[in-house]
């Protein structure tokens, strides 16, 4: 494998090329008019505009991709995550063209992407699973049969979903049918599939997930588990591991449930088990069969780089240099730095960025494509930089946040560091208590703080 074409933008396509260029293999980027000043295009040994349009349905477009790996002597695809890394079409065609998609098989992005689907795998290979449906819900009947089986709340949710989209809700029988016909009108617009499943709603569950990594060799690794509660709208904000709330005892049995699922679909590369966990409990939730945004929290307590280890099974190389007694050590934590107003409901911000001075010193790592110059495009996620620190303890890489946080200078846009400094300097959020509902809380009590002192 001597060249790589990398089929997406940004910071986690500048993350590829340095994998690449430390492994001796020569990258293709691709871009969008929009994205022709991008770092990723500046780095890349090759460029190839794939539209003339800033839309970013110029990364969409497969058969642009597939010529331009045809015409720069590419031999392998990496999608990155987010636009085709989970598309099973996707990989299908790379194979078709004898492109290597470096990822899972198209089979197990087909199988772990209906979610519906996945979660009866999991229940039968052992794996813990959130009481529900057994399968996918035909009509409203069925739906409140399950409903009065399994108790109030529950949730109804998008077979083919994701981002929060074709979910509903449902906290007594009077609401079912609206939400049932809501999710299922959500999920047909937004996936062209408006099947969907329900399952118990939790109310105050952590979201925590485990690392995989498998080859083409039968072997299959647990990385530990991250913490990713800290989210607004299903999207992640904030991301950590280890998880405060997480044992050793329990992080053994969470990461077994991970390898047991993964090994009953006889995964390979890279891909990530989510799960809910409440009260001591932990269920499935999905799998992403892919690189996840957060992964450099997982390289930093591990001492690995996910990105070479995804490269290399893809070559057909035995993960030889993991193994079951393979310890984290330390502490990471990773803040999302987004061209987003925390203060006006985390609005897009698109623009020029004026100033742009980067954090450094011990323990802390940023990966970003930003610099000053750049013109932030409002066509593609706001996602501008990650800011990731490392300690010994969870406080030290708390305190190193902070300060990284403040040495963070971005000018010209809004970003969300002034959220991150309001969220590390959180009394709960230093004692480790979070769960999915964290944020929404976050803002109440900020605005009722606000409120006594202006009443004061």
């Amino acid at each position: 494998m001597k060249k790589i074409l990398i089929a997406n933008r940004g910071e986690i396509a500048l993350r590829i090329i340095r994998a690449c260029k430390e492994l001796g293999i020569k990258t293709v980027a691709v871009y969008s008019e929009a994205d022709a000043d991008s770092l990723h295009v500046r780095f890349a040994d090759d460029a190839v505009c794939i539209g003339p349009g800033p839309s970013r349905e110029s990364y969409l477009n497969i058969p642009r991709l597939i010529s331009a790996a045809e015409v720069t002597n590419a031999e392998a695809i990496h999608p990155g995550y987010g636009f085709l890394a989970e598309n099973a079409h996707f990989a299908e065609v790379c194979a078709s063209c004898n492109l290597k998609f470096i990822g899972p098989t198209p089979e197990m992005i087909t199988a772990m992407g209906d979610k519906s689907f996945a979660k009866d795998t999991m229940r039968k290979a052992g794996v813990p699973t959130i009481p529900g449906s057994d399968g996918l819900l035909h009509d409203v009947k069925a739906a409140a049969a399950i409903a009065a089986e399994i108790g109030f709340p529950v949730i109804i949710k998008a077979t083919a979903g994701g981002g929060g989209r074709g979910m509903r809700v449902v906290r007594e029988a009077s609401e079912l049918e609206n939400s049932f016909r809501q999710a299922q009108g959500e999920a047909e617009a937004a996936f062209g599939n408006q099947a969907v499943y329900m399952e118990k709603y939790f109310e105050h569950p952590r979201h925590i997930e485990v690392q995989l990594i498998g080859d083409m060799h039968g072997n299959i690794f647990a990385l530990g588990e991250r913490e990713c509660s800290i989210q607004r709208k299903h999207q992640k904000l904030i991301e950590e591991s280890p998880s405060p709330a997480i044992t050793p005892e329990l992080r053994q049995r969470m990461c077994d449930a991970a390898v047991k699922g993964a090994r009953s679909v006889n995964y390979v590369n890279a891909g990530t088990i989510e799960f809910l966990f409440q009260d001591g409990d932990f269920y499935f939730m999905e799998m992403n069969t892919r690189i996840q945004v957060e992964h450099p929290v997982t390289e930093t307590v591990f001492g690995l780089d996910l990105v070479k280890e995804q490269i290399r099974v893809a070559r057909g190389e035995r993960l030889d240099n993991i193994n079951p007694n393979f310890k984290m050590r330390g502490h990471a934590m990773e803040c999302r730095i987004n061209a987003e107003d925390p203060d006006s409901d985390f609005r897009p911000s698109p623009g020029l960025i004026k100033s742009f001075h980067v954090p450094g010193g011990p323990g802390i790592r940023v990966d970003t494509h930003a610099y000053a110059g750049y013109k932030i495009p409002p066509y593609y996620d706001s996602l501008i930089a990650k800011l990731i620190s490392r300690g010994k303890t969870r406080a030290e890489a708390i305190e190193r946040m902070e300060r990284a946080l403040e040495e963070f200078i971005i000018e010209g846009i809004k970003t969300t560091i002034p959220f991150h400094q309001k969220v590390m300097a959180d009394h709960d959020f230093q004692s480790g208590r979070l769960d999915t509902k964290y944020v929404e809380h976050f803002f109440k009590r900020l605005k009722m703080e606000t409120q006594t002192g202006l009443a004061a």
